[in-house]
């Protein structure tokens, strides 16, 4: 069905607690009606003979057992004795199939998405300091060396940090201002110089 060598999708474990709830719940809120439902879910896990016969005899019990109650008066005690049967089927089968299927999910392998085999190894990225910027009108700063005292060992894996963001325009407000400082620094030279 999933072609040559694919494996079908494995099931998380919220969805296998959806499943068991909603099948959990099935005989119980259709008060008997559909215990066979659990039943079939616990002969698919197990694949034995003797699931799938409780399961096929269940079916006809509980609309036998549904028949009787509906037919016969409430004072009948044959009645009585099938509700009671339809109530205990329900019961049954709900936890027969708890038992099952948990200790099927137990032995199981764990359910999810694997991990990748093939993890790629990304060294770690080491930011180099940058020298700082001249202020405007000063002369530029000596550059100054980088250097690495004790050699750092390589983490065993560090995510890939994002690309940086693209620098965006300086706004009208930072160059008005610039502009200005630039002209007082033009006049404080021309008075120092006029002394």
């Amino acid at each position: 069905m999933y072609g040559h060598g694919a494996q079908p999708p494995t099931r998380t474990s919220g969805t296998v607690i959806f499943l068991r709830v909603l099948f959990a719940a099935t005989g119980i809120l259709t008060c008997g009606l559909l215990a066979c439902l659990p039943l079939f879910r616990v002969a698919m896990l197990r694949g034995k003979a003797r699931d799938w016969v409780l399961a096929s005899v269940s079916l006809p019990l509980s609309i036998v057992c549904f028949a009787v109650v509906g037919e016969l008066p409430e004072d009948d005690h044959r009645s009585d004795i099938a509700l009671c049967l339809l109530l205990l089927l329900a019961v049954y089968s709900t936890v027969y199939f708890l038992v099952v299927d948990i200790a099927h999910h137990r032995t199981a392998p764990p359910v999810g998405p694997m991990p990748s085999q093939a993890t790629t190894y990304a060294p770690p990225v080491c930011p180099t300091p940058t020298p700082p910027q001249p202020g405007y009108g000063y002369p530029p700063a000596q550059p100054y060396a980088v250097t690495q005292s004790t050699p750092v060992p390589p983490a065993p894996y560090t995510p890939v940090p994002p690309p940086p963001q693209p620098q965006h325009p300086a706004p009208a407000r930072i160059d008005q201002v610039r502009a200005e400082l630039d002209e007082l620094s033009d006049y404080l030279r021309k008075h120092e110089d006029g002394r």
